[in-house]
């Protein structure tokens, strides 16, 4: 019989079925193992989306930014629009690594790996917009700082200067966070390898002689706390320096204060939707019930419900305030997106952001896993067509009438959009057949005592 203390500890535990620590080895590592059917096919239609990425690119350098919709006004469309996308995604990873961490919520350990591991996949797809964006992807070294004889040094003054190092920052300090905590569960794989593979020289190799001593551990606790403050303000700031892209100007729909928060908002609450969308799939195929309870995601579901109606309150204010201001370039920009050319998109991302989510206020529909996972699927959809929104309608319609223009999207930017998501999930599922997409390290860490047999008392003779 247990004790009580066991039998309280066993109840309020994230992971109440699991019993041992070869258990959480077995069934982690498992995935590691020869790849399954949907593994397969999953990572044929990421290839294929590549391919589609590099036909149109390549298409396109050859034969000029011409071939996407962008004109004069509209500079900016779905690329734009796009790699704002993937910079929002790839906040929850860090929102879930490392604030989570710092706060000490016990039910991130079994999602953050994986959310770790789509912020740097979703940085990287994002780092691709403004090469594809340029049209002369050659040019890029234009926008770093060094010394040349050509006197062009980039405009420090201009936000689209503050993304490259905002992003790379993000990037490198998210990489490395990604990559110190795999250290022990990449020892852990090394350690169930087979001696002399290809697989667990790759394991040592990456593993960096981990042993697991105490001095070990204690150096690694600290160099996991020192980046977790580290990547806190990482998370607001980067998302606020995209938003100041926008609010820095004076166009129309842009120049607002509300935009930093508004869009760190936004961005915790797509990419946490995304973190459901892919767990979903991988709970399912391999058989991860225990690791990734109802619990969990009913966790992400109100984390998603805070921020979403975050997301709705910063619509409502920015329609009350163009109305309220009294100006007429401003009234008119948010009348164009609900009712003018665009208000299919204005819409889409109305319902999809702020009326849908509203039925996580319902817990039978935050424990429903096929419910989050299609819910989820149309928040992504609508925080996509946020930004469209948000750019396309401001430009199309600034100040002086005879400027204005409509904006429509190629085929060859739709193949670049579409091939970019091939390009992310190419990486991902590359990373769920070589790496532990669940934490083992952390998730013994919370594991409940063991149920043990209460001691036979001795009867004094």
């Amino acid at each position: 019989m247990a004790t009580v203390t066991e039998k309280v500890d066993r109840a309020t535990a994230t992971h109440p079925d699991v019993s041992s620590y070869t258990e959480v080895n077995t069934d982690i590592l498992a995935m590691l193992s020869r790849p399954g059917k949907w593994w397969w096919i999953l990572f044929g239609l990421s290839v294929a989306g590549i391919g589609l990425l590099a036909f149109s690119w390549g298409n396109q350098l050859i034969n000029g930014i011409g071939l996407s919709g962008l004109n004069t006004p509209v500079g900016w469309g779905a690329y734009i629009t796009t790699f704002v996308f993937w910079v929002g995604i790839a906040h929850s990873g860090t929102l879930i690594s490392a604030i989570l961490f710092l706060f000490r919520a016990r039910w991130r350990q079994s999602i953050y790996r994986a959310a770790e591991a789509m912020t740097v996949f979703a940085v990287m797809t994002a780092g691709l917009y403004p090469l594809i964006h340029l049209g002369r992807a050659w040019h890029a070294y234009w926008l770093f700082p060094y010394a040349n004889q050509r006197m062009l040094w980039p405009n420090f003054r201009s936000p689209l200067v503050w993304d490259v190092f905002a992003v790379t920052t993000y990037f490198t300090v998210s990489s490395l966070f990604f990559l110190l905590g795999l250290i022990p569960d990449i020892a852990a794989a090394r350690d169930q390898s087979r001696p002399g593979t290809l697989r667990q020289k790759f394991y040592t190799l990456t593993a960096f002689g981990w042993r697991g001593t105490d001095r070990q551990w204690h150096h690694f606790g600290k160099a996991y706390l020192f980046l977790a403050a580290l990547a806190t303000p990482l998370v607001l700031s980067v998302h606020s320096v995209v938003s100041w892209d926008f609010a820095m100007s004076i166009v129309p729909g842009w120049h607002a204060t509300i935009f930093a928060p508004y869009f760190v908002a936004g961005a915790i609450f797509s990419g946490v939707a995304m973190v459901i969308t892919l767990m979903v799939p991988i709970r399912k195929i391999f058989g991860l019930e225990k690791y990734l309870t109802v619990r969990h995601f009913d966790a992400m579901a109100k984390l998603i419900l805070v921020t979403g109606l975050i997301v709705f309150y910063a619509y409502l204010n920015e329609f009350f305030m163009a109305w309220y201001s009294g100006e007429d370039p401003e009234r008119r920009v948010f009348w164009e997106r609900l009712f003018g050319h665009y208000w299919w998109a204005t819409w889409i991302m109305l319902i999809c952001n702020g009326l849908i989510p509203i039925m996580l206020w319902f817990k039978r529909v935050r424990h429903s896993i096929a419910a989050l996972f299609v819910l989820t699927i149309f928040i992504n959809i609508g925080m996509w067509f946020e930004r469209y929104v948000i750019i396309v309608t401001s430009l199309s319609t600034e100040f002086i009438p005879f400027a204005w223009g409509i904006y429509r999207p190629s085929v060859t930017e739709m193949g670049i959009v579409i091939g970019t998501f091939g390009w992310f999930f190419f990486w991902f599922l590359l990373f769920i057949r070589l790496l532990p997409p669940v934490a083992l390290a952390e998730i013994k860490e919370v594991l409940p005592p063991p149920m043990r047999p209460k001691p036979r008392q001795e009867v004094p003779r």
